[in-house]
């Protein structure tokens, strides 16, 4: 039994990029979209049936449950794109690790002096620096929708208050420390916005990698019926996290392009 490391194991290089066994999980999970979405155009029909049925029932899902938060139709329909492929592709990998062969069928090499198999298949999100690109990407998004749905000016004045700095520099030396303070809160904001991508990434890689060193030590200690029922409990969290991390991105999205005035009334 050996525990995996915390990090992705390289298994060859393309030049001085390395290329790890969770970086292989997570090319499988982006080919089968592509090549779902390939034959999905193909099929297309004024009357949906098999696979179209099922793709247009999961697409209104989505509509549904993300309008639900957003409160408009409009603003669900920009966001359904890239709430759908988060979820869909974090949902996937996840349950793509607990297909046998994961993390069991690998390579023996040589490390620090002892001969250790390194899996060719790893769950994607056991890596750090996916779900940290991920997260990057998320909280990056949510900039871009809000500066192009409310403007660059308005969007920046909800971390640093432009407008009431000018505002209170014609209302008197009251009014300047209290911009000033907004001033100050505002920096608070940028740096909650590091603590997002940090929340984000830490949270989906430490439970799908606690997962992973869980079903390694279950499989060690008795490999027949013990692991099931944590297989079952790994295939809840897959989808748990998977919505998780897509609902974040959600409500990271939805205040984003929400205008400032309507947040204070809200």
């Amino acid at each position: 039994m050996t525990i995996p490391p915390a990090a992705a194991e390289p298994l060859w290089h393309l030049g001085s990029l390395p290329l790890t066994n969770a970086m292989i999980n997570g090319w499988i999970a982006v080919v089968f979209f592509v090549c779902v979405a390939f034959v999905l155009r193909r099929a297309l029909q004024e009357k949906p049936k098999g696979l179209q049925n099922l793709a247009e029932a999961l697409v209104e899902f989505f509509l549904d449950q993300i309008e639900k938060v957003t409160g408009d139709k409009e603003r669900a329909r920009k966001f359904l794109p890239l709430i759908g492929t988060i979820f869909l592709f974090i949902l996937f990998s996840n349950w793509l690790g607990l297909l046998p062969g994961t993390g069991s069928i690998g390579i023996w090499e040589m490390i620090h002096g002892e001969k250790e198999l390194v899996p060719l298949l790893r769950p994607a999100a056991s890596d750090l620096n996916l779900t940290l690109a991920i997260a990057i990407f998320a909280v990056f998004a949510s900039h871009v929708f809000g500066i192009l749905s409310i403007g660059p000016f308005h969007h920046v004045s909800k971390f640093v208050n432009i407008a009431g700095i000018i505002k209170a520099l014609k209302k008197g030396p009251m009014a300047i420390i209290v911009a000033c303070i907004e001033f100050g809160v505002g920096f608070i904001e940028i740096i909650s916005e590091i603590a997002k991508v940090l929340s984000l990434s830490l949270r989906l890689f430490g439970n799908i990698f606690a997962g992973e060193v869980l079903m390694t030590v279950m499989l060690g200690l008795f490999s027949l019926f013990l692991p099931i029922p944590f297989i079952f409990l790994e295939i809840l969290v897959g989808a748990i996290q998977a919505t998780v991390f897509a609902m974040l991105t959600l409500a990271y999205l939805t205040v984003a392009t929400t205008p400032h005035t309507q947040e204070e009334h809200a």
